[in-house]
């Protein structure tokens, strides 16, 4: 797919508004726009939100605003929409894992299931394109300690969400780019977390310039 000339939607969390960053002209929407001629990319990213619904309120409300409620206000002239999300549903949301076949927000399969429907509904000329969680500094527990010392939930391993992520998609024929496969940076490593983020959750300058290759790389091949 070509991008020169594209107006491109991200709809995403902290990662996609650039928490932390030095120099915001690295954040990763704006590397793509910059170095593959976008018209205009779109940001929409708001740190500690989720793709499901929160049951119970969080202590910043504007954690609450998950993606569900949120696709409603982008810019309908984009011609790619991509949906970055679920590390904050895994990390910290708590609504239940759900299964696949929901059709509600209030798990977060039914919640994926929900967002890529209603997507498809406000903008039906848009290319969808779901972008999975990479790895975290956590992934490996289950679930993480600030999940279950917040709501006792049995959760499930990070792999689990972004499984359905990419099945619910191919129900759709949604493109789905598998960041625990295709990023490669693991902030388990030391190595990768000291090169790459700021706290083996969030991206530095030069972890979002990875990022940013690694989607316009993706959606070119489309």
């Amino acid at each position: 797919m070509e991008l020169k000339g594209k107006i491109i939607d991200f709809l995403g969390d902290s990662l996609t508004e650039g928490h932390g960053l030095n120099d915001d002209g690295n954040r990763y929407d704006r590397y793509i726009a910059k170095t593959c001629g976008l018209k205009r990319a779109n940001n929409y990213g708001v740190s500690g939100t989720r793709i499901a619904y929160q049951r119970h309120p969080s202590e910043k409300a504007r954690h609450d605003l998950d993606f569900c409620g949120r696709c409603y206000d982008m810019d309908p002239e984009a011609d790619i929409i991509v949906v970055f999300g679920g590390t904050n549903d895994y990390g910290h949301g708590d609504a239940p894992f759900g299964e696949i076949g929901d059709k509600e927000r209030t798990t977060f399969c039914g919640a994926v299931d929900y967002l890529i429907n209603k997507i498809h509904e406000l903008y039906p000329s848009a290319v969808l394109v779901m972008v999975t969680p990479g790895h975290r500094f956590d992934d490996g527990t289950n679930p993480p300690a600030e999940k279950l010392s917040k709501h006792g939930i049995k959760g499930k391993m990070l792999e689990d969400y972004v499984h359905a992520i990419e099945t619910i998609a191919a129900e759709y024929d949604v493109p789905v780019l598998n960041m625990l496969e295709k990023l490669g940076i693991d902030p388990k490593n030391d190595e990768d977390r000291e090169k790459f983020t700021l706290d083996g959750l969030h991206y530095n300058d030069e972890g979002h310039v990875k990022v940013a290759n690694c989607i316009a790389q993706f959606l070119k091949s489309l």
